[in-house]
């Protein structure tokens, strides 16, 4: 038994609920992408072999199951950053990174929406994205001018603009595709001057 001035540490979620928390996130992240923020969450629930109770107790909410897809997108991007920077080439992690990042506005543009009608907005929820992916961005492209694969005066944001200017003609069916055309582009154009 814990004295008065020890705290209890939170038990970790069991192996199964967390499978079934992951599992429902992915799901879900199809479902949105597809059918748009009102997919329906008991067929979320199905496709994700859960019951609705489940997926209500991990998101009490449809707006708890938008926020936490979105978080989980930005938390991939983040760890994919760390991922490829210890298993690639400096600028083939770059260029993994950017079309992960192009997944990533494509969820985005989705949900976008539904974030927007979270009580008070999301900007708190954006501030810290924003701060996650940037700090991806800025290491991947330092390390790519290191090694000489990137020329020296490259702004990180530069890039990150570029692939966010994408998110706003993000409207064809094959933009994606496109964007994908665009990532290479923007690391051929950030070679170094020969």
């Amino acid at each position: 038994m814990p004295t008065k001035n020890q705290k209890i540490a939170p038990r970790k979620p069991r192996t199964d609920a967390q499978r079934n928390r992951e599992r429902i996130l992915e799901v879900a992240k199809e479902a949105f992408t597809r059918s748009g923020a009102n997919a329906s969450l008991d067929d979320i629930a199905k496709e994700a072999g859960v019951g609705a109770g489940t997926l209500y107790r991990h998101f009490p909410t449809r707006d708890a199951l938008i926020e936490a897809v979105y978080r989980t997108e930005v938390e991939k991007l983040a760890a994919a950053q760390r991922k490829f920077s210890d298993a690639m080439p400096p600028v083939e992690a770059l260029r993994a990174w950017m079309l992960l990042f192009v997944d990533y506005i494509a969820t985005k543009q989705i949900i976008a929406p539904a974030l927007n009608t979270l009580v008070g907005g999301p900007s708190k929820l954006y501030e810290g994205s924003r701060s996650q992916i940037q700090g991806a961005i800025d290491s991947l492209v330092k390390r790519a001018i290191k090694s000489r694969d990137i020329r020296r005066d490259l702004e990180p944001f530069d890039l990150l603009r570029a692939l966010i200017g994408v998110s706003h003609v993000a409207s064809g069916p094959d933009w994606q595709q496109s964007a994908r055309r665009l990532v290479d582009i923007l690391i051929t154009g950030s070679r170094p001057i020969k």
